[in-house]
């Protein structure tokens, strides 16, 4: 099977993150992720509380977990700024600096990068240019730290409304048009879904540049069964493919049992 993450940040919220390590391992999984180091979602808001990388990384180590990735900057640019922004792009820069040695720390190795508002004062062609500057130029800092990173598009018509990234298809043209093995496509199934639909034809498509998977039920970003898309269908299509990545787990539990909720979605997609 697939290797699963957990994000952290959606699960035990009540808990600190180095609790939540150890009841995802409990709840028999080995790989997590979460998002930006400056703050932990409490299952309301961000408690801008920064993570700490040392006692992350013993917790892990403890609980035999190993994490994947995590999100770099704020998908709205309050967190790194925004890439489609010229005048963001030194500070998002920094951001990707400060944040792959903050990934060094923990002992993980990818991240995601993510696109930022659009600015009602450009054009969508200037977004464009500005974004694959900025993307171009993360690159080559990730391609000297041997850090790979992941370039998300989210949804807009339910979670991210102003994002501008939201379809697979650019994603996938920036990507291509870069040409690196440290910057990857991280295809969410839960935003494409609601984008786009055509899922599995849409991973064959772009199966080359994919470097990692966020899911979570579509409608309602809950639990993965029960729901529009078949995961397991997803899972078995990317071992034929020949997928080595991770497949992440970024939903909200409805089930008031966190535990409970995880396993029962490890026996779901098994």
């Amino acid at each position: 099977m697939i290797p699963v993450s957990v994000c952290l940040e959606t699960v035990f919220t009540d808990l600190p993150v180095e609790e939540r390590i150890a009841k995802i391992a409990e709840a028999g999984f080995d790989v997590v992720e979460f998002w930006h180091p400056e703050g932990t979602w409490d299952g309301k808001d961000i408690r801008f509380e920064a993570k700490d990388a040392a006692s992350m990384k013993k917790a892990c180590h403890e609980h035999g977990v190993t994490i994947s990735d995590f999100a770099m900057h704020a998908w709205d640019g309050s967190i790194g700024g925004c890439p489609v922004k010229a005048e963001d792009h030194k500070m998002y820069l920094e951001q990707i600096r400060k944040m792959i040695a903050f990934g060094k720390a923990i002992g993980c190795n990818k991240g995601i990068t993510l696109s930022g508002v659009i600015d009602p004062a450009l054009s969508r062609k200037q977004m464009r240019e500005n974004l694959d500057r900025a993307f171009a130029k993360a690159t080559e800092i990730a391609e000297k730290e041997d850090f790979t990173l992941l370039v998300e598009p989210l949804n807009t018509l339910v979670d991210h409304p102003g994002y501008y990234l939201d379809s697979t298809k650019e994603a996938a043209e920036i990507v291509r048009a870069i040409k690196s093995n440290n910057l990857k496509l991280l295809y969410d199934v839960y935003h494409m879904q609601i984008m786009e639909g055509k899922i599995i034809d849409t991973i064959e498509k772009n199966i080359d540049i994919i470097g990692h998977f966020h899911s979570a039920g579509v409608p309602g970003r809950a639990e993965l069964f029960d729901t529009e898309v078949n995961y397991p269908a997803i899972l078995r299509k990317l071992e034929t493919l020949g997928y080595k990545g991770n497949f992440g787990l970024e939903y909200f539990p409805k089930m008031t049992d966190h535990s409970e909720s995880l396993k029962k979605i490890r026996e779901y997609l098994q």
